[in-house]
């Protein structure tokens, strides 16, 4: 795992600011460094060194010179690229799946960038200069587990600089650091960003699944998407069969990701999707004659799975380590959390995930997780509650207006909720439920709010698939996650919070195999006996424990809302003292929210984050220096 950045122009200009860009992610690759500056264009890397430790050193280059590539990632399947590669003539000089690309690049990527990225399976986000073509072929993996950002040249209209991390690009003194006014819009509303384009004018994200081409010296970048989720349609219902497959697909995707020259753990929640990667873990190193897998997991005094947790960690014998963390730890984390993520991203978990993989990294390199098996295979409750609404929606239109008519109604009684959400159109009840404020909360407590409004996902989703509603809701709700939710805060949290600890994350579920079989998988088989995941769960019925089986999710919770009731002097201290935030909110609103929350007549602790999150990020990367995290200012 590395991080990689690059700036285009001349020797004298890219020369100096290479390596600050590279400095500032350090956390990401501390193990080596490496760098090239060329006649138009410098990029580097900073290298967390996971296969072929001795030989996997970057910018790696052909062996005429005419291509280099900065990786940042693991490609899994590169072993059998390899097998493939010299059965066509191909001689490797590294045991390095950096070199896989660089081969594959040249025989396959040059002509057809696409067809060379939909062979790949794994994470990645690398850049690849191509000598002969004078170009540079960006590219990130199918579902965005790695990051990519690159900076427009206002001046020019072209690309300026590239980098894993957008505190990279700030390096730049060339670089403003101007908010962007429709992010922020939008990130209140979502509690991250959902646009392409970052909270800093002019700095944009290269989505997932996703290539651009830049043209050398002028910067001409041309963007494509090579892969996106599908449903394939099939939808079989053949559960002992399928039941089987999933064994079989998983049992593979953890093997591959268990592929590194470092030791590998795993985080270890109370919830079926850890549970199932750690048993397939321990089972694998059981048949390798390896020691227990070192299992990790965090809690606070309030709220924790430890208890769960324990109960699949001593079941399976895995040596395993828990961790216990206090309000003063949590709020001390969160200036540096803020400078991790480069943009807000408020998540209450991402704290939990920051101290876990602190831990973990005292004792291994690499981690596996369970990140996107709810979105693969059906984990959410609202995926399963249009199937639920139906039974109001197939009554005879006269009762049907009179259910409308009862949930808008403002008497309160059982069942109003659900009559209510039954004639609610898809988009607004899927809104109704992601939100954090609502689009006429955030023009109340915005002083300026910008007049394009929010991104509404399912028309997004509209551009992307013209045959998008004439999915079964429940479908729908898994693309919108899957492009928004899994993508804007699942992952990012996933590769920010390790990565500040120079960790690699791994997450077997969202492998190329794995989204391949779920895409036939049956609505049916998704949602049975009252549950989520019904198949998932049936593959590895007896494999993990009964409760662990059936229970909810709760991913590393934390307990945020009562914390802001016990202290919330404490809690709201940056938001109070930001002059970012008292210039462009209405802080009498904020301060309603609190008065509210501690009267106990509603619970606006989500909110609160958002803002808190909010003004630690305009101290951390707009009014503080961004080569230097919060914690360090102090002392530098």
């Amino acid at each position: 795992m590395c991080g990689i950045a690059g700036v285009l122009g001349p020797p004298d200009l890219t020369g100096p600011l290479l390596t600050p860009m590279l400095d500032v992610i350090t956390h990401r690759g501390p193990d080596d460094s490496g760098e090239y500056i060329g006649a138009d264009f410098a990029f580097g890397m900073r290298r967390l060194s996971i296969i072929d430790i001795s030989g996997g050193h970057q910018p790696m280059w052909t062996e005429d010179g005419s291509i280099g590539i900065v990786y940042n990632g693991e490609l899994y399947n590169y072993l059998e690229l390899n097998a493939e590669l010299e059965a066509e003539g191909a001689r490797f000089r590294t045991r390095s799946d950096t070199e896989t690309l660089l081969q594959l690049y040249e025989r396959v990527g040059r002509d057809d960038p696409a067809a060379m990225l939909r062979r790949l399976r794994g994470m990645f986000g690398f850049a690849i200069y191509d000598a002969v073509l004078q170009r540079l072929l960006l590219a990130r993996d199918q579902f965005g587990i790695k990051p990519l950002y690159y900076r427009m040249d206002p001046s020019t209209g072209g690309v300026a600089s590239f980098g894993s991390e957008i505190k990279s690009l700030l390096t730049d003194p060339r670089c403003p650091r101007e908010p962007n006014s429709e992010a922020i819009a939008n990130y209140l509303s979502f509690q991250f960003n959902p646009l392409d384009e970052t909270f800093f004018r002019g700095i944009y994200r290269l989505p997932a699944g996703s290539y651009a081409t830049v043209a050398l010296p002028d910067g001409a970048i041309s963007a494509h998407a090579y892969w996106q989720y599908e449903f394939d349609g099939s939808g079989s219902d053949d559960e002992p069969a399928l039941a089987a497959r999933v064994r079989e697909v998983m049992e593979d995707s953890v093997a591959h990701h268990l592929i590194a020259d470092v030791p590998v753990g795993a985080f270890l929640s109370g919830g079926v999707d850890s549970a199932i990667t750690v048993t397939l873990v321990q089972e694998r190193r059981r048949s390798l004659g390896l020691e227990p897998v070192k299992t990790f997991t965090v809690g606070f005094d309030a709220v924790s799975e430890h208890a769960e947790a324990r109960e699949v960690a001593e079941r399976l014998g895995t040596d395993h380590h828990e961790i216990t963390v206090s309000l003063g730890e949590y709020l001390d984390v969160l200036p540096d959390i803020a400078w991790y993520f480069d943009e807000p991203v408020a998540d209450p978990s991402a704290v939990a995930l920051y101290f876990v993989a602190r831990a973990a990294r005292e004792h291994v390199t690499v981690v596996l997780s369970g990140e996107g098996a709810d979105e693969l295979f059906g984990g959410y409750r609202i995926y399963r509650e249009p199937l639920d609404l139906d039974r109001v929606r197939s009554l005879p239109k006269p009762v049907r207006s009179l259910a409308a008519r009862l949930g808008r109604s403002r008497r309160s009684f059982p069942g109003r909720n659900y009559l209510r959400r039954a004639s609610t159109p898809f988009d607004e009840r899927y809104i109704g439920n992601a939100y954090v404020f609502k689009p006429d909360e955030v023009r109340r407590i915005l002083k300026d709010p910008p007049p394009n409004g929010h991104v509404v996902p399912a028309d997004e989703l509209r551009r992307l698939d013209p045959g998008f509603d004439d999915l079964p809701e429940a479908r729908r709700m898994q693309l919108v996650d899957m492009h928004f939710w899994l993508r804007g805060d699942i992952l990012a949290k996933a590769d920010r919070m390790t990565m500040a600890h120079s960790l690699e994350l791994r997450v077997p579920y969202l492998d190329m195999e794995v989204a391949s079989l779920t895409a036939g998988i049956s609505d049916r088989l998704k949602y049975r006996d009252g549950t989520t995941k019904y198949l998932l769960r049936r593959a590895f019925r007896g494999r993990v424990p009964q409760a662990t089986e059936v229970r909810d999710k709760l991913g590393f919770p934390t307990p945020f809302r009562v914390w802001l009731r016990e202290d919330p002097d404490a809690v709201m201290a940056p938001i109070r003292r930001s002059e970012f935030l008292a210039g462009i909110l209405d802080m009498s609103y904020v301060e309603g929210l609190l008065d509210a929350h501690r009267a106990g007549s509603a619970d606006h602790s989500r909110r609160i984050f958002v803002l808190l999150m909010l003004a630690l990020w305009f101290e951390a990367l707009v009014s503080g220096d961004p080569l230097v995290r919060p914690s360090l200012r102090a002392t530098a």
